[in-house]
């Protein structure tokens, strides 16, 4: 099995941000973007996806948050996209619901290469630390964008808005570990090709 694991680097004015992604690890994390609850809601989709991930960002926070949350999912998503090839023997499809205490998400994932997000957290907070709440449903649309797949995720319910992230990011790393996982010969599409 060819090793699906990649390296990534993207300098901007805005970020500087190093990745490396193995789709086949442990859930093996060092995450560090300068946001302590982006760091902890990577390295939950690193855990529960069974994804080996390091990633650092050095963001220009001293504007804002957005900037870091939006390169940060692109450079996910790119690195996605690049160990999958041509995505040849993979599920392709992958959906989960995840709980989190009283909070619950449904998520469902193509990886079909063609990018589509349809995101409805629910937040009703401005802020979770030092995390902009609107930030998080772009970040899942810039992931997906990057990633080129179609997700859908929802939070169908939960009182509490850090459950409710957390939740959709369980639900997110479920899908995806179903998603990559081999299990077939071929690109699976009646066109023989995904994008």
């Amino acid at each position: 099995m060819k090793k699906r694991t990649v390296r990534l680097v993207r300098r901007t004015a805005e970020t500087d941000i190093k990745l490396v992604l193995s789709l086949d690890g442990a859930g093996r994390f060092s995450v560090s973007t300068g946001i302590g609850f982006m760091d902890h809601l990577l390295q939950t989709l690193a855990r529960h996806g069974g994804f080996d991930l390091q990633l650092e960002c050095r963001g220009d926070l001293q504007v804002d948050d957005h900037h870091t949350v939006e390169d940060c999912a692109l450079v996910l998503g790119q690195a996605f996209d690049q160990a999958l090839g041509e995505r040849a023997g993979i599920a392709r499809f992958g959906f989960a619901y995840a709980p989190m205490d009283e909070a619950l998400c449904r998520c469902v994932v193509d990886l079909s290469g063609r990018p589509f997000c349809l995101v409805d957290l629910g937040l009703s907070t401005e802020r979770l630390g030092s995390l902009s709440c609107q930030n998080l449903a772009h970040f899942f649309r810039s992931f997906a964008n990057a990633a080129r797949c179609c997700l859908q995720l929802e939070v169908l319910r939960g009182e509490n808005d850090h459950h409710r992230a957390e939740a959709a990011f369980k639900a997110l790393a479920l899908s995806l570990r179903a998603a990559v996982g081999l299990t077939r010969a071929g690109v699976p599409s009646t066109k023989g090709v995904l994008g």
